[in-house]
């Protein structure tokens, strides 16, 4: 079936008014949806709305010296057959036809600022409630990107990257089924992902797998991690209590966070020595006591995040993303009392035994739930309240015997089985993500569960075995602003423009205080650049707020923790000075002491009067500095890529009326300036601007080097 026949027949079905869902991110099928559109811009009477979120673009390579840098590297990364997205090229350009509509309920970050169509356009919505709201507006066609088992005898598909609306959305319209057209598009670069994410072929109306529609799928470039990133994950990381859960999201702060624990639990001696260096452990000795640790983990995490991305791999291989969790309450519960990662299963059963989860004097309905979970082998049997297996008999008492362990080792299975690791809603990341995952053994991969975002974002519908399964949940997040009350701006500036979205952040703030030992954990840099000069991001008051101060926890720059669950007014206030950037906390404090809510005698503390970059700087040694790398977890980009960046970067930052000056200056060679020429196709170039661009290039990777 053609692209152009499957719009047809979806129209024959459903009617001219189409109302797409698609999933946000990576899941997207870009050939289908670039049909439907391309149909819709060609028939006026045609009316398609699009529900989505996060509509991925490929960066544009630009002009001059960045043209040169970005379209190799662009079309390496990507792929030269890349379907891009064509209703998201017309949108960026406000010039969608008048038929159609793009709702979002979540933003590329900052893509959209200056975009009108895409602001009032925007529909605000706790992810959960996305399927919710996508069946009150009528979707009438579902169309995903799937995995295949490639099976040609029993196919079966994943919705990989994507369970998370799907599932619930396809729920929700069960009473009109038939007035909805649900349609897959296979691409064999997406992993494949079992459990919940695994679907038949009747779960679709049209499957669509055709090599001519084959792409890479959008891969994250990954990023440089700075100084104060890397800061405020060395304070996040002493937060992660072993035994206990964890839910992070993407970028630079996700990455700081992921590379300090795994300090931690790698190199404990570099890791001491930072908190020394931060005086964390004394600083925040009742917090790291009570709700903290700085041991290298015994126990693991298990993560309970919306999003599947690279540091929860990079956790993994580290071995502290390793409790495995269970989808049983009584199995769980006592599982979570135990210290050590796994007990041996005789010592299981006893203590299974002594929490009542099974009787003393096993049952048969209790013998298959442990051969089920992995604790008795598959072969046992129970006869006249003896187990049997093979010439092996004994009674079938479970008790606190010294023989019992030798009672029952003929009997036990190969150990629990059947444990997951994680589980998440969708997943986007970086071109090693997507190649983990598909180099794993099916067993392995089958460890990390995808499943729809009502499982994931709430606990409504199966609270009991969350309660248990996210034990001492760490709920990580990033802000934009913090105001010192304690209210946290997330998603949008002062005057209302979306900068990306609420997406699951509240639900997961609301779980820290509804999970019995958790902490919900926002992050941000205390400053940001802005086009007026430098700007705090700790404020006295702010006119949005995604986050309610009422729902305050713990707060983290680089540096230093605020944790404001439980205070009062006042010392919320203090604390989030402390944490603020020095050169912007007498004027919070004044803000303050204007308004009411402090008292004109505090002073910031001494120890809290050094908050600049340059003081970051002096606490640390060189030895620690470089313990933290720019590029924790490696670049998309070659040594050569990286000097040439760092060479762009520098050359952005000169004012233009120096830019003639720099070109007239005599140059020296430098190491490997040959190639990185050649990268830039400039070994020889013509005409007077290329010549000007040339000299200007040589003269940033000199300073580079000096």
């Amino acid at each position: 079936m053609t692209l152009q026949t499957l719009v047809e027949q979806t129209i024959a079905r459903v009617g001219k008014r189409l109302i797409v869902g698609t999933p946000l991110g990576l899941g997207k099928p870009n050939p289908v949806l670039n049909a439907f559109y391309r149909h819709a811009q060609q028939h006026a009477d045609v009316e398609l709305i699009i529900f989505t979120a996060l509509s991925l673009a490929v960066p544009t390579a630009g002009k001059g010296l960045q043209q040169r840098f970005l379209a190799p590297f662009l079309q390496r990364h990507f792929g030269a057959d890349y379907p891009h997205l064509e209703y998201l090229r017309d949108l960026q350009k406000q010039q969608l036809p008048d038929n159609v509509t793009v709702h979002e309920f979540y933003l590329q970050s900052g893509s959209m600022l200056h975009n009108d169509t895409a602001q009032q356009n925007y529909i605000s919505s706790n992810y959960t409630h996305v399927a919710r709201d996508m069946d009150n507006i009528g979707v009438n066609v579902i169309c995903q990107m799937v995995a295949s088992n490639g099976d040609a005898a029993n196919p079966r598909y994943s919705l990989s990257c994507n369970p998370d609306v799907t599932l619930d959305l396809l729920d929700r319209v069960a009473a009109r089924r038939d007035q909805v057209v649900t349609i897959a598009m296979v691409n064999p670069g997406l992993p494949y992902m079992a459990g919940d994410a695994e679907v038949g072929a009747d779960f679709f109306d049209h499957i669509i797998d055709d090599p001519a529609l084959y792409h890479l799928p959008f891969a994250v470039p990954r990023g440089p991690v700075g100084l104060a990133e890397h800061m405020i994950g060395v304070y996040a990381s002493t937060l992660l209590r072993d035994g206990g859960t964890l839910q992070i999201g993407i970028g630079a702060l996700g990455d700081a966070i992921c590379h300090a624990a795994i300090l931690r639990q790698q190199q404990p001696q570099s890791y001491q020595q930072l908190l020394q260096a931060l005086n964390i452990e004394q600083r925040y000795a009742e917090l790291l006591r009570d709700h903290g640790g700085s041991k290298p983990f015994v126990k693991g995490l298990y993560a309970a995040s919306e999003m599947f991305m690279d540091g929860f791999l990079h956790l993994y291989e580290a071995g502290i993303l390793r409790r495995q969790v269970y989808d049983d309450v009584g199995l769980q519960t006592v599982l979570n009392s135990f210290v050590e990662a796994c007990p041996a299963s005789d010592v299981l059963l006893q203590a299974l035994a002594a929490h009542g989860v099974i009787n003393h004097a096993l049952r048969p309905h209790e013998l298959d739930w442990l051969q089920h979970w992995g604790l008795l082998h598959v072969e046992t049997s129970l006869n006249d309240e003896y187990l049997n297996r093979g010439d092996h008999s004994t009674p079938a008492l479970i008790d606190q015997e010294r023989d019992f362990s030798d009672r029952i080792s003929p009997f036990l299975g190969p150990g629990l089985r059947h444990g997951k690791l994680l589980h998440a809603a969708f997943f986007l990341g970086s071109k090693w993500f997507y190649t983990s995952l598909q180099e794993m053994p099916d067993s392995e991969r089958a460890k990390f569960m995808m499943t729809r975002v009502s499982r994931i974002n709430q606990l409504y519908g199966g609270e009991e075995l969350d309660r248990v399964q996210r034990h001492r949940a760490r709920f990580v997040n990033t802000c934009m602003k913090m105001t010192l009350l304690g209210a946290a701006v997330s998603d949008q500036l002062a005057d209302a423009r979306l900068v990306s979205g609420v997406g699951g952040q509240y639900n997961f703030v609301a779980m820290g205080h509804a999970l019995d030992e958790s902490r919900s954990i926002l992050m941000l840099r205390s400053v940001r650049e802005a086009m007026s000069g430098l700007e705090s991001n700790i404020v006295w008051e702010y006119p949005q707020q995604t986050i309610p101060r009422h729902l305050r926890d713990i707060v983290i720059t680089e540096y230093g923790i605020a944790d404001l669950r439980g205070q009062h007014d006042a010392e919320c206030i203090k604390r989030m000075i402390c944490i603020a950037d020095s050169r912007f906390q007498q004027a919070l404090r004044q803000q303050a002491i204007a308004a009411g809510k402090l008292e004109a005698i505090w002073q910031v503390p001494a120890e809290c009067g050094h908050n600049t970059p340059a003081g970051l700087q002096q606490r640390l040694s060189a030895e620690l500095a470089a313990s933290l790398p720019r590029w924790p977890f490696g670049s998309d980009l070659d040594s050569d890529e990286l000097a040439l960046a760092a060479a762009l970067k520098w050359l952005q930052r000169q004012p233009k009326w120096k830019l003639p000056w720099l070109a007239l200056l005599t140059t020296p060679e430098v190491q490997r300036q040959s190639q990185r020429l050649q990268r830039m196709q400039m070994e020889t170039v013509k005409g007077f601007k290329n010549r000007l661009e040339k000299r200007l290039l040589r003269r940033a990777l000199y300073q580079q080097k000096n």
